[in-house]
């Protein structure tokens, strides 16, 4: 696709990323996520610096991103439960039908 060279700006501090060009929306909405949230917790927390502020973000993110990855697995391993009983229930029909046409 290509590189492209952009400046995101987190907590009042330019970055300038080499990304590719398909990641500039998620790289860009994710800066204006961040720095939406230490918007909010500067407003509802004590701090001492834009450091503490950052470091309640990545806190906030990490549980997030765990909470998701938790609920996924759970998700994954009873879609797994459902089609090992499809699985059993056609293994059963298919058994009847067959001793059924044996007789």
């Amino acid at each position: 696709m290509g590189e492209l060279t952009i400046t995101v700006t987190i907590a009042d501090r330019p970055y300038k990323l080499k990304i590719e060009k398909s990641e500039e929306e998620i790289v860009r909405q994710s800066a204006k996520l961040i720095n939406k949230k230490i918007s909010e917790y500067s407003q509802a927390y004590f701090y001492k610096d834009k450091q503490d502020l950052l470091a309640m973000v990545a806190l906030d993110f990490s549980s997030n991103k765990l909470e998701v990855e938790k609920s996924k697995q759970e998700s994954e391993s009873k879609v797994l439960q459902i089609i090992s009983e499809i699985d059993s229930s056609v293994t059963d029909c298919l058994k009847e039908a067959s001793s059924s046409l044996a007789v």
